[in-house]
């Protein structure tokens, strides 16, 4: 790509939002030209705006120090400027349904890490190894809305990315899931800044993460489902349980996994070889974040773990160990991804890099 991609952060000061502009600092495709927050930081320098509260391991980039941070309700003031607006902003979900649509409006791409529009049935939640084709309903999307040029795509909740990856792989190999129980053990990170209480997180586990556990059983039938006119329609086919817990680690989502499949069940050194030699659009396409390989088994019988096994493939790697018969479904296993890597920021840079690649960014 010769020239780059002008692109805009809504959200800019926040964790999301700094773990955003770390990996785009030296993105091969993509600038980062414009940055908005609440008014709070607006009309200052983004250094002064994020003063005390810079939490990402490395300095802030010197190209974004004195970037003006803009009110991020504002949309006209990004008009112009740049082509995808990365959202991040943390406001209360119409409110977000409301500002996404209007970037959309105006003529931006807007790939966002909220929840909000998550369950709308023309915005594509996207994994780009899994559901690259519910790009296709973006046509129909600015078809319905009127938009010429805008669009809107979503990442999924950062609680499934360490078991959608293995999952899909082995459904994609023929070998269709029929019910699965699952039990995430989730990183603080995953709960932003300030997030949970030390007093609360220490020496203890958190049993109960409002919302997570209906993100884990629902999301996943939008991204396994199937584009139909306008609307994505979901595969209500598989049927998970899931238990979602907060746990003391900084970084890196662990799911404990155990799966019935609907047929045919493959042997473990099978899965094995279907997991390590799994590959999709991302890969064959060379997007720049996309990991090689997205998938990564661990022989070892204590892994994976946060501290050894999150930052594989540059974050954006899902680790995969511990594959075993189950005694009372087929198989166990355990995944781990990085949730603010994959999870969050990453995901979303990679799902730009899909929609820029298949032409639908211009």
């Amino acid at each position: 790509m010769n020239k780059k991609i002008r692109v805009g952060l809504i959200g800019a000061t926040g964790m999301v939002g700094q773990n955003n502009l770390r990996l785009l600092a030296r993105h091969p495709w993509f600038e980062v030209v414009y940055l908005a927050a609440s008014p709070n930081s607006a009309g200052k320098k983004y250094a002064d705006a994020v003063a005390g509260r810079w939490h990402m391991n490395t300095d802030i980039p010197e190209a974004y120090k004195d970037i003006v941070v803009e009110d991020a309700s504002n949309v006209a003031r990004a008009a112009g400027k740049c082509r995808i607006i990365f959202s991040a902003v943390e406001m209360e979900k119409k409110a977000i349904l409301a500002l996404e649509e209007e970037y959309a409006a105006a003529g931006f791409a807007v790939v966002s890490n909220n929840s909000a529009h998550r369950a709308t049935d023309y915005v594509p939640m996207v994994i780009p190894e899994i559901n690259h084709s519910h790009l296709e309903i973006i046509a129909a999307q600015r078809k319905k809305k009127g938009w010429k040029d805008g669009l809107v795509v979503v990442k999924p909740n950062c609680s499934i990315q360490s078991y959608m990856l293995p999952l899909y792989a082995l459904i994609n190999a023929g070998y269709p899931a029929d019910r699965v129980i699952v039990a995430t053990m989730q990183a603080v990170s995953g709960a932003g800044y300030p997030g949970v209480a030390s007093i609360d997180i220490i020496d203890n586990v958190l049993p109960n993460l409002a919302g997570e556990e209906d993100k884990s059983e629902v999301e996943p039938a939008k991204i396994l489902g199937k584009v139909q006119g306008d609307k994505i329609i979901s595969d209500a086919s598989i049927k998970i349980s899931a238990h979602c817990s907060r746990v003391a680690v900084s970084d890196g989502h662990t799911a404990c996994v155990s799966l019935k499949f609907a047929g045919k069940k493959p042997e473990l050194d099978e899965i094995k070889n279907i997991w390590r030699n799994f590959t999709s659009v991302p890969q064959e396409l060379k997007l720049p974040s996309a990991p090689v390989p997205p998938l990564i088994y661990r022989d070892e019988p204590d892994r994976p773990q946060p501290r050894t096994d999150r930052d594989a493939g540059n974050g954006m790697a899902v680790t995969v160990g511990r594959l075993r018969p189950c005694n009372v479904f087929d198989i166990r296993f355990v995944g781990l991804h990085h949730n603010t890597v994959r999870g969050a920021a990453g995901g979303a840079i990679l799902t730009a890099e899909l929609l820029v690649a298949k032409g639908f960014i211009k």
